[in-house]
């Protein structure tokens, strides 16, 4: 009999084990509606591709762009996206800070990228409360993008 009762408390001790990795793991994207709004992946691409019609268009972010590898970019955007987002993504690039050094991006450059983003989002229908939501989330890498001045 004890040694029913041990198994019994074993096998009930790894389903606790297990429902609470399922959980914790549920829980790492449990709150994915931001990402859901945006479109999921599929909307973040179409955003993204519409934020390099713009920039590539604009004169003020043009420049940066040249000889770049707009594809490769563009990837790490949805990415970086998706993750601040909420989505099930995992950012594979580089730090900003890595990724931007050297190319004199001052706070106006910032200021235009900023605005061809809103641009994208508008062209795709995403609310100005969600637009504000990832801005907010990106404001801050400014900080490891510009160059000191």
């Amino acid at each position: 009999m004890h040694m029913k009762l041990k198994k019994a408390l074993l096998g009930g001790t790894r389903f606790a084990a297990l429902v609470l990795l399922v959980l914790m793991s549920a829980s790492a994207y449990a709150d994915d509606s931001l990402y859901r709004a945006f479109g999921e992946k599929a909307g973040l691409v179409k955003i993204t591709d519409d934020l390099y019609t713009n920039l590539l268009a604009d004169p003020r972010t043009a420049p940066y762009f040249e000889n770049a590898p707009i594809r490769r970019i563009k990837e790490k955007l949805v990415e970086q996206f998706c993750v601040l987002l909420g989505g099930p993504c995992q950012y594979t690039g580089r730090t900003m800070k890595r990724a931007h050094e050297g190319q004199n991006i001052d706070r106006a450059a910032f200021n235009a990228l900023v605005e061809d983003l809103q641009k994208a989002m508008d062209k795709n229908d995403v609310p100005f409360h969600l637009q504000n939501k990832l801005l907010a989330k990106l404001a801050p890498m400014y900080r490891d993008i510009q160059d000191r001045e």
